[in-house]
């Protein structure tokens, strides 16, 4: 399951106790399956998605009094819902704000990208690599989230997960009273029921996520031994997660002497283990996130991160109380290895950051989620158009 699905996974369930009756809509269909978005509580409104039309039909026929829109795939489904009912739209990633979808720049160096979304996108395609070499792919993209962003601006609501994106989506002409800001929370884990207990260091860092260039895995290589060497003891690499890199940061690391372990894709409690044994977790993306739910997926169980200051992430990531941030501006790896020396140098300060992480991530949980998120529906379903 994608971060969209398993955020309804846990959503749903809590949502219903506290509205009258709730639907889920779905292009998808057939049975959810044990391990799909459950139905206890909720209508389950699936439909084969052959067209908008179709779509906007069956919602029509269960008469919602509010639309929570997370996306459907081509913007003329979601388009076909804006104009038909009040709806609230979630925007979980840069659809509408970028043609590529990842808000960066990849030539001559992976940058974020700042640009609202216009034309001066398709002729920064090919000279940036913003999404590939196809001119005609460009243009394709280009006209999709074009309609996308404008079906945002038709939406009686905009929620977005973090200050970053709420600000992308007022730069880019969406009305500022029509974004509302809705944390996330993370899905399955909760904060230990106590701070985490002083212990002796263990030496690994964590990475968790997609293997891909934009996730920074290069930087973190070339910040590591620095790093080792200034705190005067080995660091190993944990990785969790794979992708179309995993080849080139196997060899890069070996090439490196980084010691390194590669887990591929494990299972939530496998995860958290690992995070209960690793120092330090390390988000170190180049592409700004939307939000960065894994640092505070980390902070449960009294791990503290270091990243780059983009996206989202500072909303969770506090520097000095939840982890150490390196500058954003330019994305360097020296600094990188600086913010993971901070982190871990002096065992006391290192103490009060696994602390801070664990009561940073207290702040993120399913009940203050719902409690910001049912007065935006009510306010969606009462404001006129």
């Amino acid at each position: 399951m994608g971060g969209v699905e398993s955020y309804l996974r846990f959503l749903l369930p809590a949502l219903a106790p506290r509205v009258g009756a709730l639907a889920l809509l779905t292009r998808e269909t057939g049975d959810p399956g044990p391990d799909g978005v459950p139905t206890t509580g909720v209508e389950w409104l699936p439909v084969s998605g052959e067209s908008p039309g179709e779509l906007s039909a069956a919602a029509a026929a269960w008469k919602p009094d509010v639309v929570y829109s997370h996306g459907f795939g081509p913007p003329e489904y979601e388009a076909a819902l804006v104009a038909g009912f009040p709806t609230a739209v979630f925007m979980h990633n840069h659809g509408g704000l970028c043609v590529s979808g990842t808000k960066c720049h990849t030539f001559p160096a992976p940058q974020p990208c700042t640009r609202t979304l216009g034309l001066g996108c398709l002729a920064l395609w090919y000279p940036r690599r913003c999404g590939g070499l196809n001119p005609l792919v460009a243009v394709r993209r280009y006209r999709t989230e074009v309609r996308r962003l404008q079906t945002f601006k038709d939406a009686r609501t905009v929620v977005v997960a973090s200050r970053y994106m709420a600000g992308e989506m007022i730069r880019n002409g969406v009305p500022a009273e029509r974004v509302k800001l809705l944390p996330l929370f993370p899905a399955g884990a909760s904060p230990d029921p106590s701070p985490p207990n002083p212990r002796a260091p263990t030496g690994r860092i964590l990475y968790v996520g997609r293997i891909v260039a934009t996730k920074g895995w290069s930087h973190l290589l070339a910040a590591l031994p620095g790093a080792s060497e200034r705190l005067g003891r080995p660091l190993t690499l944990v990785v969790a997660g794979d992708g179309p890199d995993r080849q080139k940061f196997e060899s890069e690391s070996r090439r490196r002497g980084v010691p390194a372990e590669f887990l591929g894709w494990i299972d939530t409690p496998r995860r958290e283990a690992e995070m209960r044994t690793a120092d330090l977790l390390v988000v170190p993306s180049l592409a700004p996130e939307g939000f960065g739910l894994v640092g505070i997926e980390a902070g449960c169980v009294g791990l503290p991160a270091v990243a780059y200051e983009v996206g989202g992430i500072p909303d969770w990531l506090e520097a000095g109380v939840s982890g150490e941030m390196a500058p954003g501006e330019r994305l360097d790896p020296r600094q990188l290895a600086d913010a993971i020396v901070r982190a871990l140098a002096d065992p006391v300060h290192w103490q009060k950051l696994r602390v801070g992480a664990w009561e940073v991530a207290r702040r993120f949980s399913v009940e203050a989620h719902l409690d910001r998120l049912i007065p935006i529906l009510e306010a969606a379903a009462s404001t006129k158009s």
